[in-house]
């Protein structure tokens, strides 16, 4: 087992800390709040708050944030997805101090200057158009729209309009509302020491209480297409819900979606694109969170061959509802298993699951995952295969 600690400090704020050797260190500092924590009219203004933690502080302007981490040959970036939003930086373990100064120092004291907030929606927008000219991530982005109703029917990034009306001083009251000690998780992984980084946060972060605002996630199925100009090949994602992390049977949900489309030995990327020639692209995935869940699949295809594409997906979650054996669930498991432990050797992985982990309120069973994967049941993967097979959604952009 890991060396691995979680301790929540009398400020607040929580530390997951997972022991290595290596003389490498990922470190992130995570808000507990995203997407589903906004209003409609407002969408896209956490997003839009990460990418203002990196545009400078009193003390550090833009440049120098990227510069003290990388010229010492780090990696500095971030993320927002709907439940949580993140900076991290992965660095030589020597340099560990001054990365959680740099680090430490944005999500404390960002300055939001007028003109780089006006500047930064130039950026977005460019964004915006990155995500529209890409049909794969494209239409990922859409699928939560067919999946869900509410602020997961709109894109995380948001829209012109949306951005448009977020001000200075809205940026300003949301970051003090959420940025507090009890609603950020600090993670570390690699070769650090616990007792620093309790000083640290303790000594850099006094006892203040944020308030993340909830939003009610309404369940939908629904089948929705866009013809658009310029893309020459369908985009087609087939998704369906599967339970919540936490509930045991998620870890189902990922066994199902290796079986059907996880890899070249998949049975869809072999039906699909072996035997029967109808795409290049077969890819499929799990989101899996605490407020909401869902498997799917993507090919990319001929707009002829839809109709087929959408009837073998659907021929084979009814076979494996009936037929599943437990050799291929066997040999699943060992893949999904396999798989876990390469992506776990890399530092920065790691400390992504584990806050994806304390976020769903399960990081106690997160060194248990390869004895849960193990514990996965036939009936429970053919139960979710049927349900997908009557309950489902799909979004399609086709050629126009």
């Amino acid at each position: 087992m890991p060396k691995f600690i979680r301790k929540v400090l009398d400020n607040g704020m929580t530390i997951l800390f997972e022991k290595r050797e290596l003389p490498v260190v990922s470190i992130a500092f995570a808000i507990r709040a995203g997407g589903i924590n906004e209003v409609a009219d407002e969408r896209g203004i956490s997003h839009f708050i990460e990418h203002m933690l990196y545009k400078g502080t009193p003390s550090r302007d833009a440049r120098k944030i990227a510069e003290e981490i990388e010229k010492n040959g780090g990696i500095l970036n971030g993320f927002t997805d709907e439940e949580v939003t993140a900076f991290w930086c992965k660095i030589p373990s020597r340099h560990l101090d001054l990365a959680l100064d740099v680090l430490g120092d944005m999500i404390k004291n960002p300055l939001f200057n007028s003109k780089e907030i006006e500047k930064e929606k130039k950026v977005i927008f460019e964004e915006i158009k990155m995500i529209t000219d890409n049909p794969l991530i494209y239409s990922r982005d859409k699928i939560s729209g067919c999946l869900y109703k509410g602020i997961l029917e709109k894109s995380l990034i948001g829209d012109e309009k949306t951005l448009s009306s977020i001000t200075r001083e809205k940026l300003i009251s949301r970051f003090r509302q959420i940025y507090q000690p009890n609603n950020m998780i600090l993670c570390v992984v690699g070769d650090a020491d616990l007792s620093s980084l309790v000083r640290f946060a303790e000594r850099s972060f006094k006892k203040e209480s944020g308030f993340v605002p909830e939003s009610k996630i309404v369940l939908n199925n629904a089948q929705k297409t866009e013809c658009r100009r310029g893309v020459t090949q369908s985009n087609f994602i087939f998704a369906h819900h599967v339970p919540l992390a936490g509930d045991k049977k998620s870890y189902a949900a990922e066994v199902l979606n290796t079986i059907l489309a996880d890899g070249m030995s998949s049975r869809l990327f072999h039906e699909l694109r072996e035997k029967r020639n109808l795409a290049y692209a077969v890819k499929g995935g799990c989101e899996i969170n605490k407020h909401y869940a869902y498997n799917f699949v993507y090919v990319g295809t001929d707009k002829k061959n839809l109709e087929k594409v959408k009837e073998v997906i659907l021929g084979e979650l009814k076979k494996i509802s009936k037929n599943l054996e437990k050799k291929e669930l066997n040999q699943s498991k060992e893949q999904i298993i396999g798989n876990h432990q390469i992506s776990t050797e890399d530092s920065q992985a790691q400390m992504a699951y584990l806050i994806s982990e304390e976020l769903a309120g399960n990081i106690d069973e997160y060194y248990n995952y390869e004895k849960n994967i193990s514990q996965v049941n036939l009936e429970d993967v053919k139960e979710l295969a049927k349900k997908a097979c009557s309950e489902y959604s799909s979004f399609t952009l086709i050629p126009k």
